[in-house]
């Protein structure tokens, strides 16, 4: 299924929605511009290796660009193509805004940010030998879908269903929409080895667990849950 709007309005702009939106773009664009060697630099080094940061591999020192600690977070703004991009933004747009209303805008920049770095380390905790960059905002919008599953479980999602060359609309309650993409993701994670390259499946799943935990931390003290 793919979200394309939900009906929930918000009470304030979503400001950090937005700026991660835009950063991950622009970001996108200037990789557009690099030449192969160069983009492979910078996904190695601002991309999350595991082995790097939990093993103590080395990089060479033409690559290592930020110390192995930072990349947990500079890693969710690099993305592997146009279809990883516009699919993590196309969720993103779909499900931050009302995230981003029920924390406030500086509690939610640290709940994403914090959201994609608990991700990227539960990937690494399964393969933390692996010297495969990980790269891409899906751990953050993890989380953002597990809070947005805790706050708003009733709110309905026009979403796209592809059969054949087809896209059906229809409009299903998050619940359903949110489980399922979790079912999907865990089921990946248990067929796929964790330090193979391609999709990051356990990164979706410790995403989404952080969401979950972490809307009880940042969520403003008058939104109630589960409406």
């Amino acid at each position: 299924m793919i979200p394309i709007n939900d009906e929930n309005p918000t009470e304030r702009p979503p400001l950090i929605t937005w700026t991660l939106l835009i950063g991950c773009v622009l970001v996108f664009f200037w990789q557009l511009t690099l030449d192969s060697q160069a983009l492979l630099h910078v996904v190695y080094g601002l991309g999350f290796v595991p082995a790097v940061l939990l093993q103590g591999a080395r990089l060479p020192e033409d690559v290592q660009v930020v110390a192995p600690w930072m990349t947990v977070f500079t890693s969710q703004f690099l993305h592997g193509g146009w279809l990883h991009l516009i699919s993590n933004m196309l969720f993103l747009y779909v499900f931050a805004n009302n995230v981003e209303d029920a924390m406030g805008h500086g509690r939610f920049l640290v709940f994403y940010l914090l959201g994609g770095a608990v991700a990227a380390l539960g990937h690494g905790l399964f393969a933390p030998g692996s010297e495969v960059p990980m790269i891409g905002a899906s751990g953050a919008i993890s989380a953002v879908l597990g809070a947005y599953l805790l706050l708003h479980p009733s709110s309905r999602i026009t979403v796209l269903i592809p059969l054949g060359l087809i896209l059906y609309p229809a409009r299903l309650p998050a619940a359903a929409v949110l489980v399922l993409w979790f079912v999907i993701q865990l089921f990946q994670a248990l067929l796929t080895p964790p330090d193979q390259p391609g999709v990051a499946f356990l990164a979706h799943v410790a995403g989404f667990a952080a969401g979950v935990a972490l809307l009880f931390v940042f969520k403003r003290r008058d939104v109630r849950l589960l409406q």
